[in-house]
């Protein structure tokens, strides 16, 4: 799967990276991120997750094909 990350999460990981790890959810891959890089952990429970361009749930099956984006909260005016 490839993973993409935005705003401050590019201070955690690469902006795009990679994994063949066997994460079969969006709650595993949270979990897998976190571990990862456990300074990333307060800001990856804030964000939220879409896939192929639309947001989706924690219980969202991955696929090794998937194009996962994560977008942490953000503010602006």
């Amino acid at each position: 799967m490839k993973i993409q990350v935005f705003a401050v999460l590019k201070d955690y990981f690469d902006r795009e990276f990679d994994l063949n790890d066997d994460i079969t959810d969006i709650a595993s891959l949270r979990e897998h991120l976190s571990r990862l890089n456990t300074s990333a952990q307060g800001v990856l429970q804030l964000c939220r997750f879409a896939v192929h361009d639309e947001f989706v749930d924690q219980t969202y099956n991955i696929t090794k094909n998937d194009t996962i984006c994560i977008f942490p909260p953000s503010s602006g005016g």
